[in-house]
């Protein structure tokens, strides 16, 4: 058995320092919950509507800054490991990327947005690999929001066969009920899913919220509220 964590906040535009110092707390909240894995949302420090990449800059950082301390710090202390979402910046370019971080606080990888959302393309670069971590708890995929609507995304799902696929999302709200849509997105993939949203307002955009644990073939293990700061456990067979 393991325990799957999904963290929903708010991060508040522009306030990096703040907003790590938040999401350090949420994974405080989940390791003492004894999580094996906490996933955080999409671009969780900055906020996800920027105008333009010069915006945007100044709260790109790379996989090893300043948001991975934190994050690796977290994991130490409760032998966690995290897939938290973040602004990255490359020598060559701007990304919308998670990081992935294991127990011991280090950096396992980095996997950058390959679809990106038309309010990404007004600063990121897309991404062009898919990632998969070996952790005791399987074969953990990181993915981000929009990867969920590209055909390329489930065919590569229902190949590679990853055991977890941990999804980092600013899921904007559109009125309808979305897990029947995600389920339909993974169907054929028999794996855990762990959506971690951010919710509110983000410069007039609504978020979703309602971050949830699905189990294999679209079993609901746990949903969130559709606002307000929350951390989902799931207790999981990982043999099922």
């Amino acid at each position: 058995m393991a325990r799957f964590a999904a963290i929903q906040f708010h991060p508040e535009h522009s306030a990096p320092a703040q907003n790590r110092a938040h999401l350090e707390d949420l994974l405080d909240r989940a390791g003492s919950m004894g999580a094996n894995l906490a996933v955080a949302p999409e671009m969780a420090i900055t906020g996800y509507v920027w105008p333009d990449a010069d915006a945007i800059r100044p709260y790109c950082e790379p996989g090893q800054g300043p948001t991975h301390e934190v994050v690796a710090r977290a994991c130490r202390r409760h032998g966690m490991w995290a897939v938290v979402g973040f602004a990255e910046s490359a020598p060559d370019g701007l990304y919308n990327s998670a990081m992935v971080v294991d127990g011991d606080g280090a950096l396992r990888a980095v996997y950058r947005k390959n679809l990106l959302f038309e309010l990404d393309t007004t600063w990121a670069t897309p991404g062009q690999d898919r990632v998969i971590v070996d952790t005791p708890w399987g074969r953990v995929a990181p993915a981000i929001c929009m990867d969920l609507n590209d055909d390329r995304f489930t065919r590569w799902l229902n190949r590679e066969r990853p055991d977890i696929v941990a999804f980092c999302t600013n899921w904007v709200d559109q009125g309808v009920d979305i897990l029947p849509y995600w389920r339909a997105r993974l169907y054929g993939w028999r794996g855990w899913f762990v959506a971690a949203d951010a919710w509110g307002l983000d410069s007039g955009v609504r978020m979703y919220g309602r971050s949830a644990i699905l189990g294999p073939r679209g079993r609901l293990v746990a949903l969130a509220e559709a606002e307000g700061d929350a951390v989902l456990l799931g207790e999981v067979d990982v043999d099922e």
